[in-house]
């Protein structure tokens, strides 16, 4: 797959109007979600792969789980797009002259209280990532051709206080992919397959 090809493809995954909730939403949400941005980065690979993060263990909040890099959105941050540049470059060491940025995808409402707005971001190949020891344990990368497999992702369900919960969980033998980064996932493969995976909340 070319960049330029690349490109293409990933345009026909920007947001519209849509807001996708995660599934562990029933009704209204208690108060307004939080703002937040991550950056869904790409590596120009011949074949590209997703680059993700594993949060260390000592964190407050989602300890030890797998996500793009990403977090709160300041109040001195321009747009998504600045705060997860910022993310990036305190999380990883990630310069923000070598993204691409392509555009946002939908806003995707988690049950934690965040409204999170994933930006895809090209990266060239060989780039030195500086992992910050207080929040990330490990920087890895996940084939883009699994991402494109509509067979890949698996569902799974867990008993949490008294209620069964269903969730994505991407393949990979040495890491744990579930949760809203799995879910920002499914919905990039859907969007880049053609199709709109059936995504119990999605509001106009």
């Amino acid at each position: 797959m070319t960049p330029d090809t690349l490109r293409v493809l990933l345009r026909s995954a920007l947001g519209g109007s849509n807001v996708v909730y995660g599934e562990e939403i029933v009704g209204e949400l208690d108060k307004p979600p939080v703002p937040a941005a991550v950056l869904v980065p790409i590596v120009l690979h011949p074949v590209p792969t997703l680059l993700l993060t594993r949060r260390t263990a000592r964190l407050r909040k989602h300890s030890g789980q797998v996500s793009f890099p990403g977090g709160r959105i300041d109040p001195e941050d321009a747009h998504a797009e600045a705060a997860a540049l910022r993310e990036a470059h305190e999380e990883i060491g990630l310069n923000p002259d070598n993204v691409e940025i392509i555009g946002r995808m939908d806003d995707y409402v988690t049950g934690t209280g965040y409204r999170i707005t994933p930006v895809l971001g090209l990266l060239p190949p060989g780039l030195d990532y500086q992992a910050s020891p207080h929040e990330v344990e490990t920087v890895f990368e996940f084939p883009f051709p699994v991402l494109l497999d509509p067979e890949a992702p698996k569902r799974q369900k867990q008993h949490v206080r008294g209620e069964w919960r269903e969730y994505w969980v991407w393949p990979h033998p040495d890491q744990f992919i579930w949760g809203a980064t799995a879910a920002i996932m499914h919905h990039l493969a859907g969007k880049l397959r053609g199709i709109h995976p059936p995504a119990p909340g999605t509001s106009s």
